[in-house]
């Protein structure tokens, strides 16, 4: 039975390491969908350091944007994070946040139409200062309707507090 979990919260406040513990709760094989690009040196550095925090148990599977490309019929699903998934679309879509918002949830819907349990991790980057950058705006805008439309399809939605998992959707 499909069933979509989404997980959201600052940065550092846990979201990635409960998202991990939660998918190895439901499944011995679950997948890691790991969606970012690789932009620099420190931020491979980063990666690295999730890759290297799970075991032999996960099936890793790196995909920037087409993630129904994937059969995932059966199984507990990582996505981490939509937060980059949505950047890939927003740089290739020229910072058109209308055209990008239709693409990811086009592509989400595709996706989710499979019958797996999904975990998606997101950030909640709109809830600190408004930026003096015009693009940081926009895609804080994309990044908060995108989570409102995952949110809305979720059955479960968990706010991370400090390591703390709320749960704020049932």
């Amino acid at each position: 039975m499909k069933r979509i979990i989404l997980i959201t919260g600052g940065q550092r406040s846990g979201k990635s390491s409960y998202a991990e513990k939660l998918a190895l709760s439901l499944s011995s094989n679950p997948i890691y969908m790991a969606t970012s690009r690789i932009w620099d040196e420190e931020f491979r550095q980063r990666v690295i350091k999730h890759q290297k925090r799970r075991g032999p148990e996960w099936t890793n599977i790196e995909e920037e944007k087409e993630l129904s490309r994937h059969q995932v019929d059966g199984r507990v699903v990582l996505i981490d994070c939509v937060t980059l998934w949505a950047t890939n679309y927003f740089f290739d879509l020229d910072s058109d946040v209308d055209l990008s918002l239709q693409a990811l949830k086009q592509e989400f819907d595709a996706f989710t139409a499979q019958d797996a349990t999904f975990i998606f991790v997101t950030n909640e980057i709109g809830s600190g200062a408004v930026s003096d950058n015009p693009i940081q705006r926009r895609f804080t805008d994309l990044q908060g309707w995108m989570n409102q439309y995952i949110a809305s399809q979720a059955h479960q939605v968990y706010l991370m507090v400090s390591g703390i998992p709320v749960l704020i959707k049932q």
